[in-house]
């Protein structure tokens, strides 16, 4: 980790720190024609540039650098960079996409060049790069016709990202800061991609992510609620958490509220400056808008807060006057629960339940579901899951494990189905085989935290850590099988080792949360009349209670 890191932290402890305006925004007001989004570089391009405002950062690098300064001087601590749609992603509607890297490169290094020129060394100034959630959802269908066609799969997502951070980087940004998240599977990726250039890297930087709320009733456009969106990267290793985009300060203030109160992480604001009007403008002022903000400080629920859609450098200086003085948000202690989501949370607290996991909509737990698999009749199987979720499953076990099939494909299609049925989708997901590659597919379609069922030591530490590294990465919790080199383990003994082995190479070393770990001790088979299992059930019952003393966080399946 950079001291980037430890500055934002101390910082972060004395005042609410601002954060820039919109440069979308400020861009619009200078009213540039098609040859200066062109320039020279771009002088014979195919297709039309003109509202390509990233591509300025390459074709007009003194516009852009202003504006930061702007905002630089209105008081802003952090500046995002202008690379908001720089993914290849996007950039294919301008038939850019090989200008990714470059764009990015040059976005970090006009923003680093206003920053340091205005930084101090009693005001520190920073660049946040910015990463928009791309015009594509991994999430929704993107086919009528068709519920688990995508328009985007994760791994295109994973690879557009981690061009983007790529020049980020190498352009001298201090933060990543992905923004305005309407699908939570493709921040994910996002998340994903940092994760694996930083590994690649060896090294970090901090890491901001923020989620767009697009209704009054407090969901995203993928309809997971904030707190479920809060569970779903949970597992990421954060510097803050935060809400942009989409509402005026007015329709967001609930949704603040609920976050401050919510992440145990530092929380970030930036609304837009009310709603649009009917030629899609912004009309609430300054002080106005500054109101809000001010009020949301002295309520101790900011950490850090600016300005979107329709803000300008005058909105920030009046966001830098409100918020002046007051109090940084003192984040809640983390309660150590376990929590898994769908598209609604799962919180597990000491006096809940038993947690139901719904096994139907396993190809072994049902012959009816196994046979719709088969058939590929994808829609008729859900109704095999809709019973489960209406009998009152907590979660829902997916296991696509069968001789006849393509696990992989049909673990892949069978969850974009359930993606697109809000009824199942709201309870989290058990992503169920003995083969890795299966569980990863699954692991792509989910954008809730689910759980991972499972992994064991049967294949050597090495590859347990590889596995649980990949698992985090992808934000899922974990089943914990009693397994090891030398076989499954039956005495009490064996199983409390191996599991507490698993447990700590998980926590010491993947950095997994306690409570994101269930142990399965092998139950095994029972009243056989062979004298060799008369112990097994009493065994298990043993080591579950002997684990459960050592790790009371952990679960036990």
């Amino acid at each position: 980790m950079n001291n980037t890191a430890e500055k934002l932290r101390q910082l972060l402890s004395r005042r609410i720190l601002v954060i820039d305006g919109a440069m979308g925004t400020m861009i619009q007001a200078l009213k540039l024609d098609e040859a200066a989004f062109r320039g020279a570089q771009f002088k014979n391009h195919s297709r039309p540039l003109k509202g390509c405002n990233d591509l300025l950062s390459l074709t007009r690098p003194d516009a852009i650098e202003n504006i930061h300064k702007q905002f630089l001087a209105a008081g802003a601590d952090i500046v995002e960079t202008n690379s908001f749609n720089s993914q290849a992603i996007s950039l294919a509607d301008y038939a850019l996409e090989g200008e990714a890297y470059a764009i990015n490169l040059a976005a970090a290094k006009v923003a680093r060049k206003a920053v340091d020129a205005a930084s101090t060394p009693d005001k520190p100034r920073f660049v946040a790069g910015s990463m928009g959630p791309t015009n594509r959802t991994a999430s929704l269908a993107s086919n009528v016709e068709n519920a688990s066609y995508r328009g985007v799969t994760f791994d295109q997502l994973v690879e557009a990202y981690h061009e983007q951070v790529r020049g980020l980087v190498d352009g001298g940004v201090d933060m990543l800061l992905p923004e305005t998240t309407f699908d939570t599977l493709n921040l994910k990726a996002c998340l994903f991609a940092i994760a694996k250039f930083f590994e690649e890297r060896k090294m970090r930087l901090p890491v901001l992510a923020s989620v767009t709320i697009l209704s009054r009733g407090g969901r995203t456009l993928s309809a997971q609620t904030l707190e479920a969106f809060l569970t779903s990267i949970s597992q990421f290793e954060l510097a803050a958490v935060g809400i942009n985009c989409a509402l005026g300060p007015e329709q967001m203030a609930p949704s603040v509220e609920e976050i401050a109160r919510l992440s145990p992480l530092p929380v970030f604001v930036y609304p837009n400056a009310g709603l649009p009007n009917e030629m899609q403008g912004y009309d609430m002022g300054p002080d106005e808008f500054a109101k809000f903000i001010g009020e949301w400080a002295r309520e101790g629920w900011l950490n850090l807060a600016g300005g979107c859609c329709g803000t300008t450098p005058d909105h920030i200086a009046a966001v830098a006057q409100a918020v002046a003085g007051a109090a940084p948000r003192v984040a809640p202690e983390r309660d150590g629960f376990t929590r898994l989501s769908g598209l609604e949370n799962l919180t597990i607290r000491p006096d809940s339940n038993f947690i139901m996991i719904g096994e139907r909509t396993n190809v072994a737990g049902s012959r009816r579901f196994a046979r719709l698999i088969r058939e590929e009749k994808y829609e008729d199987a859900l109704a095999v899951a809709r019973e489960q979720v209406e009998g009152g499953a907590n979660i829902l076990d997916v296991n696509m494990d069968e001789g006849m099939l393509d696990s992989v494909k049909a673990m892949a299609t069978f969850l974009n189905h359930i993606a697109a049925n809000p009824e199942i989708s709201r309870i989290p997901i058990m992503i169920d085989s003995s083969n890795f590659d299966v569980i990863e597919a699954g692991l792509k379609c989910v954008q809730g935290k689910s759980v991972v069922n499972s992994l064991s030591l049967k294949e050597g530490e090495d590859e347990f850590r590889r596995r649980a590294r990949l698992v985090k990465d992808y934000g899922a919790a974990v089943v914990v099988m009693a397994f090891d080199t030398q076989g499954q383990a039956t005495d009490v003994e064996r199983r409390v080792a191996i599991c507490s082995r698993a447990h700590e190479i998980l926590t010491k070393e993947i950095g997994f949360d306690e409570g994101d770990i269930i142990f399965d001790t092998n139950i095994l088979v029972v009243a056989t009349g062979m004298e060799e299992h008369n112990d097994y059930a009493v065994n298990f019952i043993e080591a579950a209670k002997r684990l459960k003393q050592i790790f009371p966080h952990c679960h036990l399946s």
